[in-house]
Parts: C-alpha cells; sequence; structure tokens
C-alpha cells in the first residue's frame, strides 16, 4: 500500500469516550473506601471482652509414698574401729659383750619371766671374780690384822682405815664380776613371745647390742578414737565387744580414757582390753569395738530417705495429718548393714520414703503407701 495511503492511527488508544471506562474509576474508589473502613473498625467498632474469666486450672498435689514408722526401744552402741598392740614390748640388749655359746630358745617362742634366752662366754668373768674374792680375803685378813695391831697400840688409826678401804674396794670388785658373770645369761625379764631374735651360736655381741624383741600379749589391747560428743557415754570398765578382722569375737572392757583430745582429729585416745591367753591373737591386727552405753527410742530408717534441711541439718520428711510436708531434724544413734535408727521424731510418723526430693516443707502431697506408684515412679 502507498505510504499516502495507510490510514491515521492518531487518537485510536484514547479510552476516555470508551463506553465503560468511567465505571472501573468507580469500583477502584469504593474497594479503598471498604479497605480503609475495615482497618478502621478496630478503633470504631472495638470488639467486647468475654463477661466471664476463665480461671486457672489448680496445681495437682505430689504424689509420694509414705512408711507409717513407731519408734521402738533400742539399745545405743558405741562403734569404732581401731588396731590391737601390746600389752608390752620391749626390745633384750646384750648387757655384757663375750661370745655366743648356746641359744635356748627361737623366735616366735613363748618365754616365761626370767627363762634363759642365750648364754654368753663366761670363761674370762669367772677369772675376774676368782681373782676379785682372792683381792677379798686378802683384804679381810689385813683389815682384822691391822685392828688387832691397833688394840695393842702399835699401829696408827689411819692404817686401820687403810685396811678397810681395801677390803671396801675388794667386796665392790667381786660384786662387780658376779652381775657380769650373771649378765652373760640373757634371760626374758617379763613372760611374752619372742618377735624377733638375731642370735646365733659362735655370734660374738658386744654390751648394748639388741638381740631381741619380746611382746606381752596377754591382756591384747585394742586402741580406738573416739569423738568428744560421745565421750560422756564413756567410763573406765565398760563391757565391750571386739570383733577382729580375722573373724573371731571376743570379750573387753574399757581400760584406758584419754584426757586430752588429738589436736588436728578432736577425738579422745580410748582402749579396750581383751583376754589372750598364751598370746594366740596377735599384735596388729583390725578390730571394731562394740560398747553399749544405754537406752533410746528411735525410728529404723533406709539412710537413701534422708534429707538435707535448709541451714544443712541431716532430717527426714514428713507428712502431717492435712497432708502438709514436715521437716524434722534427727540424729544417726546406731547403724547397721540393713539400714540406720535415728532419734527426733515423734512415737509415730508418716515418713516420706520416694518422692521426697520433689517437695519441701509445707507443700500439699498426695501420699500413697509404698506399694502404690507414685508421680516419680513408672507403674509396674
Amino acid at each position: 500500500m502507498p505510504k499516502d495511503e495507510l490510514p491515521d492511527l492518531n487518537g485510536q488508544l484514547k479510552f476516555d469516550d470508551d463506553e465503560g471506562s468511567g465505571q472501573s474509576k468507580w469500583l477502584a474508589a469504593m474497594f479503598a473506601v471498604v479497605l480503609i473502613g475495615w482497618m478502621g473498625s478496630g478503633f470504631i467498632l472495638p470488639s467486647q471482652p468475654d463477661e466471664e474469666t476463665t480461671e486457672e486450672p489448680a496445681a495437682r498435689a505430689v504424689a509420694v509414698a509414705v512408711m507409717t514408722s513407731a519408734a521402738q526401744d533400742i539399745e545405743l552402741v558405741l562403734i569404732s574401729e581401731g588396731q590391737s598392740i601390746p600389752d608390752r614390748a620391749t626390745s633384750i640388749t646384750a648387757k655384757t659383750g663375750g661370745e655366743v655359746v648356746s641359744v635356748a630358745v627361737g623366735r616366735g617362742d613363748l618365754v616365761a619371766v626370767g627363762q634363759e634366752i642365750a648364754r654368753l662366754d663366761a670363761e674370762t668373768i669367772e677369772a675376774q671374780l676368782v681373782q676379785a674374792q682372792t683381792q677379798l680375803e686378802q683384804a679381810t685378813s689385813d683389815l682384822e690384822k691391822s685392828t688387832s695391831l691397833q688394840r695393842s697400840g702399835i699401829t696408827t688409826e689411819d692404817r686401820v682405815l687403810q685396811a678397810r678401804a681395801a677390803k671396801a674396794s675388794a667386796e665392790a670388785a667381786v660384786t662387780a664380776a658376779q652381775e657380769q658373770l650373771e649378765n652373760t645369761v640373757i634371760r626374758a625379764p617379763f613372760a611374752g613371745r619372742l618377735n624377733d631374735m638375731t642370735l646365733d651360736e659362735g655370734e660374738f655381741v658386744n654390751s648394748g647390742d639388741v638381740v631381741a624383741e619380746l611382746l606381752d600379749n596377754n591382756p591384747l589391747t585394742i586402741v580406738v578414737q573416739v569423738p568428744q560428743q560421745a565421750l560422756s557415754r564413756l567410763e573406765k570398765g565398760q563391757a565391750a565387744q571386739v570383733s577382729f578382722i580375722t573373724g573371731e569375737v571376743r570379750p573387753g572392757t574399757v581400760a584406758f580414757i584419754g584426757a586430752n583430745a588429738d589436736s588436728q582429729t578432736r577425738t579422745f585416745r580410748v582402749e579396750v582390753t581383751v583376754d589372750n591367753p598364751d598370746s594366740e591373737m596377735p599384735a596388729g591386727l583390725s578390730a571394731r569395738i562394740a560398747i553399749p552405753t544405754g537406752k533410746a527410742r528411735g525410728h529404723f530408717i533406709s539412710p537413701a530417705i534422708l534429707s538435707l534441711g535448709a541451714d544443712g541439718e541431716l532430717g527426714i520428711k514428713t507428712v502431717n495429718d492435712d497432708n502438709t510436708v514436715a521437716f524434722a531434724p534427727v540424729s544417726i544413734v546406731r547403724a547397721q548393714t540393713d539400714g540406720i535408727w535415728v532419734t527426733g521424731l515423734p512415737e509415730s510418723a508418716d515418713i516420706i520414703t520416694v518422692g521426697q526430693g520433689f517437695v519441701n516443707a509445707g507443700d500439699t502431697v498426695d501420699p500413697r503407701p509404698e506399694n502404690v506408684p507414685t508421680a516419680t515412679e513408672d507403674p509396674q
């Protein structure tokens, strides 16, 4: 088509005069009005609050297991661990030197007081004794002659005094030689058991050498440390029961109570003696003593149900008649392998055995017997 014959398109995209063009403007305006009115409806027509307010549900009481316990008469017993020691112990020393010519006993043997243990060579000492006795006889004779001459006026008083001094010196030499001769026999100073022996025949010992160790284990003494709060319950002569680590149990008696506390542990030394014929029980064994110290009223419980109070005191949580929790401080007065005895509770108490860790004093709980599952247990 020729260029001059092209149609004129100017003005054909104008919609002002088209049919329906005004209707769309009115629809947009109405939509804007509705939107503004809806957004402002909260201020113009606020929603009315509900007249009835829903109340929060009450807290559910914690279910706990309780055990009804009645107080019983119990015997108070002081129990302590200690060690046995000999009643007496000493080291035997040679009082003179010499060669060992005989050994009468061996290590571990029982000996009586004064019994011969060993003998040293006494030949030299015997010769010294004979010499001293001869000198004594001579000095005695000289003194008698001097005394006789003095009566006759032939000799002076000084001569008599010299003779008396010579006799005294000779007597001392005889006594010393006799003691030396006695010391060649080594004897037990008391009855006991030879815990050690170092002598052999042919051996030479010097004066002062330790040759044996002697122990007296009858009675056997058990030493324990007692806390200061229990000291008032003890007195000398009290009966005790001693259980040795070997399994043997023997009666004993409190023989000594210390009057001065240990500066570090603040405990007192207490000694219990046990009859030990023939020293059958050796010293050094660990032992456990039990001393009855009276009676009390207490409850038998498991240590697992003990709790700590706000101030750190040891106690038990119980349930009152109104199902509220109470905390009662207690004292452990006796311990056994299957439980403990405590004082501080009333004659009868409902003790919380399960769930005590989830409640405090003053809380309301749902108490149930021990065999009924609680909120802290899974039902079987």
